[in-house]
This record gives structure tokens, C-alpha cells and sequence, in this order.
């Protein structure tokens, strides 16, 4: 049995956690925050509930393996309930929208709403989806990839299917009118990647969906986050200031109030762009891009507003202008489009009365940009409730708020560590994938691994914790397993 340290209870860390409990180690989890959850956090405040974070589940079975290699039932311990429309899709200025439904027969009528051609080729576009999502998400996402060579030998297969090529373009292929191109490659913008930049691997997004169904579980995501860390020992309060090593590997940590705990083994799931300052090295010679940020309002209004559906997606005019700027701009974006979640839509509990529990994300420059957050919170927050009133139909909106909190990117720097503030950790670019991210087993410390959207295969709630598998059989096949699979397990706490 290895004694393990898990630096953060984000969804990565939990998950690598459980797994590696379940294998029989001896498995501590600190984490900085009051809370466990890091970016898939919660806010309860005059009878609203908001996940801070992800809202859609997706891949149900990865969370259902995930629990089991922890000795868990997932079934037993979280409620998931599917969700159909997936999510709605709004285009400033115009009154029709697009609803993503899982009946192939009905979306392809949906898509002829706006291209008879467009809901013919649907069918061909899924099916060109589908090798890219077995061997790109499957094959390549629960595989290690920590090396250059093992990288070349999987580009030629990927070329091949054109999950190289960029998105947008790709689904261009398929696609003639440019609202649909943008419903189905939008995806990316959400795990902070820029649409017209990203490889089209990420179109495999929209195939898993209509695979496996778009779910929500019963007290928001937060509720599998309590689940998972529920069964391990994690302690909050006292986040990790150094971590040890000697004769190059690792030894243990110290936590900030001070305290030293002996690892054989420590799991990273802090920004996988700043371990090297836990470590105190230097960083790395080969400068890697953090993605794009988000500001979050979460409103709690004391009415309803029945245009939005449980997730909605309101593009806003210059969409691709909007995304340049987030992506790499230097300056607010002036035209707004906006991710926005809804849950009292399935849990009516999620918001008191007959009012709305509503989370609106607006993806924005990182810090790199220089925006004075000190400065530009309130006006920027202004700007945005009158264009959703305004351009959306959100009419009474700023008037209707009772309860409201926010979240900018000076808040993802300076409550979770993240560099520049990004809110997806690294941009998922075809420079910055598989072996070309942050190794999951660091290659230079032993003993030391990573895990979380930094780190192969990336950001979402599937993509973590797919993450986690991989770390926590590299820790496996570096350690061996312990006797008895689940023998370590602990009993969860109430």
C-alpha cells in the first residue's frame, strides 16, 4: 500500500483519488477551499442553488465505471435524469431557434427548419463523428500519451478521418447553412476552445451526445462531487504550499498551515501550468497558452423566465468577431453570446418560489488582456443584463434579481490557482494535445503525476475524469497495485 496525497478535490482529483483508494492505497486529498468541487463548486444563497462550474453531464457510464472502481454504486448514491431538448440555440435577431433533440428523425427536422439540404447531411455527419469519436475520445482519452513518438504514430489516423482539420471548417464540409455550421461546432467554445482554431476531433462532442444523451443530476453536478468526496478522506481548509522531494523524486508535502505529510506518491490536480512552483523549479522551457476566462453571474430572480429551456445558448450578433476576442483579444467583447443554465427547469427545488436559479457564463479574455477586473465588473455586468433583455427577449431581467454573485477571471487566479485566470485550463489547440500537454506522470520527478483539464486528454467532466484513469494506472504500473481490489476503500462519512 503507497501512502498517496491528491493536491485538490476538483472533479480530477476526486476522481484519481477514488480510483487509486479503490486499488487499495492509502489516499489523502487537500484542498485550499472550504469546499471540496474546485471549478464544479456550489453556491446556495436565499433559497437559489447554483453549480459553479459544469452542468451537463455526458458519457454517464465513465462516472458509473468511475464510482465502481471505487467500491461505489454511482446509481445509489446520484440521480440522473436525461434531458431532451439537450439544450436550445437563439440567434440575435432572429425568432426561430434551434433545438438539439436525441430523435435522429426529429433534429434532422429541427435542422431543416433552417436547411432541407443541412437535414440530409446530418446523417453523413454523424457517421463521419463516429470513427472520430472511438479513436480519438475513446482510444486516444483512456490511453497515456508521453510521447512525442507515440504521438506521430496516431496523427496519420486522425488526418486521415480529418479530426485534424479545424472544426468549423470541417463541419463545414458537411454543412451549407452558417447556423447550423455553428450549432454543431460551438462545443469547443465551452472547454475553451475557439471554434475556427480547434482540431475537428472536438466535433466527436456533438456524436457523444446523441450517443449517450445529454443528463442532469438531482442537486446540480455538485451533488457527484459530495458523493465522490464523501468516501475519501479529504480536507479542506489547507491547501499545499510546497511539495517535497529528494534523491528526484517525491517524499511528501507541506501544506500552508504548516504541516508535513509523508507521500510515496502525490497526485497534482492543481493548474498543470504551475506544479513547477510547488515543486520550486523552474518552468518549463516550452511556453504553453492557458484558454480564455469567464464571467459568471448566478441570479437568483423572483420570476420565471420560460424562454430559457434547462440549457440555452444565446449567439449574439458578430459571432466570430466575439470569438476572436475572447480567444485572443485585448479588449471586453462588445457583442455577447452566452452559455445559460437553468436547472429548476428539472428540479424545481434548485430556486424558492416561483422565481429562477439561472448561471450565465460569457466566455472573455483571460488575464493576459490587462482588464481591470477592479474596474470593469460592474460595467461590464450592466452591459450584459440589457443585452439579454434587449437582444435576448430577457425583458425585466435586471429588475427581477433578489440574490446575485459573480465570478471573474481575477476570481479563477486568485481562488483556484488558475494561470491568467484561464477557466479551462489549457486552449485546446492541435499544438497543445496528447503528448504535447502537461504529462500526466511528470517526467522528471517520480513519484509525481497530474491530473484535471490541463492534462491529457483535457477539460470537461468526461475528459477529466477519463484523466483520471489514466494517471491513476500510471500510478498502477509505477507502484504496482495493492492486495485486494477495494480493500482500502473507507467507509464513506455521513
Amino acid at each position: 500500500m503507497s501512502r498517496v496525497v491528491v493536491i485538490g478535490a476538483g472533479l480530477g482529483g476526486l476522481g484519481a483519488a477514488l480510483r487509486l483508494q479503490g486499488m487499495g492505497h492509502d489516499v489523502t486529498v487537500l484542498e485550499q477551499r472550504e469546499q471540496p468541487g474546485g471549478r464544479a463548486s456550489q453556491i446556495k444563497d436565499g433559497g437559489f442553488t447554483w453549480d459553479t462550474g459544469p452542468s451537463l453531464v455526458t458519457m454517464p457510464w465513465v462516472l458509473e465505471e468511475l464510482f465502481a472502481a471505487g467500491g461505489l454504486d454511482f446509481h445509489r448514491e446520484v440521480t440522473l435524469r436525461e434531458l431532451d431538448p439537450f439544450y436550445r440555440i437563439f440567434w440575435a435577431g432572429e425568432d426561430r431557434h434551434l433545438d438539439f433533440v436525441r430523435d435522429r428523425g426529429a433534429m434532422e427536422a429541427e435542422i431543416a427548419k433552417f436547411s432541407a439540404h443541412d437535414a440530409r447531411a446530418f446523417a453523413g455527419y454523424m457517421d463521419a463523428m463516429r470513427p472520430i469519436y472511438e479513436d480519438g475520445i475513446l482510444g486516444a482519452g483512456r490511453q497515456k500519451f508521453d510521447s512525442i513518438p507515440q504521438l506521430l504514430a496516431f496523427t496519420p489516423k486522425m488526418v486521415k478521418l480529418g479530426a485534424a482539420l479545424p472544426l468549423h471548417y470541417a463541419t463545414s464540409r458537411h454543412f451549407r447553412n452558417e447556423r447550423i455550421r455553428e450549432a454543431f461546432s460551438f462545443h469547443s467554445l465551452f472547454i475553451g476552445g475557439d471554434p475556427f482554431r480547434v482540431p475537428a476531433i472536438y466535433g466527436a462532442l456533438v456524436y457523444l451526445q446523441f450517443l449517450d444523451g445529454v443528463w442532469y443530476a438531482d442537486g446540480g453536478v455538485y451533488a457527484i462531487i459530495e458523493a465522490m468526496a464523501k468516501a475519501l478522506d479529504v480536507r479542506c481548509g489547507d491547501g499545499v504550499a510546497r511539495i517535497e522531494t529528494a534523491g528526484g523524486r517525491v517524499t511528501g508535502v507541506i501544506t500552508e498551515g504548516g504541516e508535513r505529510i509523508a507521500a510515496d506518491v502525490v497526485v497534482a490536480n492543481s493548474d498543470a501550468m504551475r506544479v513547477h512552483e510547488l515543486l520550486g523549479t523552474p518552468a518549463p522551457r516550452r511556453p504553453l497558452k492557458p484558454s480564455m476566462s469567464a464571467f459568471l453571474l448566478y441570479l437568483g430572480t423572483d420570476r420565471r423566465f420560460d424562454r430559457l429551456l434547462h440549457h440555452t445558448l444565446l449567439v449574439g450578433s458578430g459571432y466570430r468577431r466575439f470569438i476572436k476576442d475572447v480567444t485572443g483579444g485585448r479588449q471586453l467583447p462588445s457583442n455577447f453570446s452566452t452559455y445559460v443554465h437553468a436547472p429548476n427547469r428539472t428540479e424545481p427545488g434548485m430556486a424558492g418560489g416561483d422565481g429562477d436559479s439561472l448561471c450565465f457564463l460569457l466566455p472573455v479574455p483571460n488575464l493576459r488582456s490587462g482588464t481591470d477586473w477592479a474596474a470593469e465588473s460592474d460595467r461590464l455586468r450592466d452591459a450584459y443584463v440589457t443585452d439579454l433583455e434587449q437582444t435576448f427577449g430577457l425583458t425585466g431581467l435586471g429588475d427581477s434579481v433578489r440574490v446575485e454573485h459573480r465570478m471573474t477571471p481575477a476570481d479563477f487566479r486568485d481562488e483556484l490557482g488558475a494561470l491568467d485566470g484561464n477557466a479551462w485550463a489549457m486552449e485546446p489547440t492541435l499544438h497543445q494535445s496528447a503528448s504535447l500537454r502537461p504529462p500526466n506522470r511528470d517526467k522528471r520527478v517520480r513519484g509525481l503525476y497530474r491530473v484535471g483539464g490541463g492534462t491529457h486528454p483535457g477539460a470537461g467532466i468526461p475528459g477529466v475524469l477519463l484523466g483520471a484513469e489514466v494517471t491513476a494506472g500510471l500510478v498502477a504500473e509505477d507502484v504496482g497495485r495493492a492486495a485486494g481490489t477495494h480493500g482500502g476503500a473507507r467507509a464513506a462519512r455521513a
